[in-house]
């Protein structure tokens, strides 16, 4: 049974360690792939930034998946922290 107050894993953190990590693929190299700056990576992986439409269009065309998938990592990690804040449960 999944805990119902887990907090849900970062995107960031899913594409280090579920995508980059497993695969071989240095921040940089993605980055360069992508066509963005490093930083932007970088801020991804570290949870400093989140996931935009246009990055999870850009990821799921990298990775041959859903941006939907992205979209749908950042919004439960979003309303998570958002129901935190305002102690709603």
């Amino acid at each position: 049974m999944i805990p119902k107050h887990r907090q849900p894993t970062h995107p960031g953190e899913i594409l280090l360690e579920e995508f980059l990590e497993p695969m071989g693929i240095t921040q940089a190299k993605l980055a360069e792939d992508l066509n963005v700056p490093i930083q932007r990576v970088n801020t991804l992986v570290r949870g400093k930034r989140g996931i935009s439409p246009e990055t999870a269009l850009l990821l799921a065309r990298f990775f041959k998946m859903s941006p939907e998938f992205w979209m749908n990592a950042q919004a439960a990690f979003d309303l998570y922290q958002a129901r935190k804040e305002l102690a709603i449960g």
